[in-house]
């Protein structure tokens, strides 16, 4: 099997920001809300979500908050959000890791999903939460303490023998308030991080087999935190209107939320399916990767170290930085950066472009040299020399085709300087002409 690996210059907020843009950018509903949950999180003290709310150009009046620190967390956060009269996105995002060898490194992933939460009388709904059981309990199953790069778990029949007994309270309790029987649902998800427990459970709750999702467990990974809310997205691609989903959730207990698809799915086309994104994989030496996530030590330049980002310089550039929004001129003719003089401000994040030329640097720090720059032109307007991610350095070209990704460009005295690169445009997202 696969997993998925975070390349070297992503993070939890950077795989929120991706995930989110996908959820909003073919709806009409502007959220009031942004809630935003990881394990892995960036920053501590500092809210991680205002920095996804940047990216997305919400407004002010947008509260945006964490829900950060367990495996729980993510689905507290989207039962927050569906309790609340006003449109919320949720955000779950992860990053998996063990010790070299470990199960846990093996057979974790890396993602994020993100989900827009209203009800029909603000937009158009795709699924209807119809129900909700849960069961909570205090035990200890799998614990990290802060600081730690690893996770430590109990042995493995005590996590499932407690789960077990707790699932068909939550279950029976969903079912009840639903009106439902467990031969009603067709789509089964059941998600958390021990996997002998998830598939004793996914037996026990009387569904027919057929209905079970697939855990994605052979190709993506666990996904902790983001793993709910990837998998109720990839049932949703494979539902069709008025069926039920269940999501089932093992984490310190037992949370359950069912669905019901609306007439809306049948014509809803996600900007990337899950699918298509488990398809469109490149592979990474293991060395690659264990210097990526900080367990290999690896030569370091011999160059002084970057200076940490300006506050007063980055909130003066909010927009530029993290917006990526440039400027036109009276003539028509846009700047990026945007230009002061100029009076109408243009999205370019969604943006296309073409490479007309492009460099490789060799001297430049990088976890994944050589560094690759371009000149971009953007379609409708703009140019900018930028760094590309994502690719590999032969296969770049002159009239490559490119789109804009959120990313990290270095970390100094604990302050994540974030911006935007290029990457391209490949396989089904080419094709279809999304943004």
């Amino acid at each position: 099997g696969t997993r998925s690996v975070a390349s070297f210059d992503e993070d939890a907020t950077t795989m929120g920001v991706e995930a989110a843009r996908s959820a909003v950018e073919r709806s009409t509903v502007v959220p009031e809300s942004l809630w935003f949950s990881t394990v892995a999180v960036p920053y501590l003290d500092k809210t991680n979500a205002t920095t996804i709310h940047a990216a997305l150009r919400l407004g002010s009046h947008v509260a945006a908050f964490d829900a950060n620190g367990s495996v729980k967390s993510a689905v507290g956060a989207l039962h927050a959000a569906l309790s609340m009269d006003a449109p919320s996105l949720v955000v779950s995002s992860d990053l998996r890791s063990g010790l070299p060898g470990s199960t846990d490194e093996s057979a974790g992933g890396d993602g994020a999903a993100a989900l827009l939460v209203g009800s029909s009388s603000q937009g158009v709904l795709l699924a209807e939460y119809i129900a909700r059981g849960t069961a909570t309990e205090e035990f200890l199953d799998r614990w990290r303490t802060p600081g730690d790069n690893r996770s430590k778990l109990w042995e493995e029949r005590f996590g499932e023998t407690r789960y077990a007994a707790l699932a068909p309270t939550a279950w029976a309790a969903a079912l009840t308030q639903a009106g439902l029987q467990a031969s009603d649902v067709d789509h089964l998800v059941v998600a958390g991080t021990h996997d002998r427990a998830n598939t004793s459970v996914a037996r026990s709750l009387g569904v027919r087999t057929e209905a079970f999702v697939d855990s994605l467990a052979a190709t993506v990974g666990n996904t902790g935190a983001a793993h709910p809310a990837l998998l109720l997205a990839s049932a949703l691609e494979s539902a069709t209107p008025n069926q039920v989903i269940a999501l089932v959730v093992l984490a310190d207990g037992v949370e359950v939320m069912l669905f019901r698809t609306t007439d809306a799915l049948a014509s809803y086309e996600p900007r990337r399916t899950v699918a298509a994104q488990v398809n469109s994989v490149g592979a990474i030496t293991y060395g690659r990767f264990l210097a990526w996530r900080g367990m290999l030590t690896v030569e370091p330049p011999r160059r002084p170290e970057p200076s940490r980002p300006s506050a007063t310089a980055t909130g003066r550039s909010r927009e530029w930085k993290f917006g990526f929004v440039g400027s036109v001129n009276d003539e028509g003719e846009v700047h990026m950066p945007p230009s002061r003089l100029d009076s109408e401000r243009r999205a370019m994040a969604d943006a296309h472009g073409t490479i007309v030329t492009y460099t490789l640097d060799k001297l430049s720090y990088s976890l994944n040299p050589p560094v690759v720059f371009a000149v971009v032109d953007f379609d409708h307007g703009g140019r900018l020399p930028i760094e590309l991610t994502d690719v590999d350095a032969a296969e770049v070209a002159i009239g490559g085709r490119v789109e804009m990704t959120f990313r990290k460009l270095f970390t100094a005295d604990g302050v994540h300087n974030y911006f935007w690169k290029a990457r391209p445009i490949r396989g089904e997202h080419e094709e279809n002409g999304a943004s």
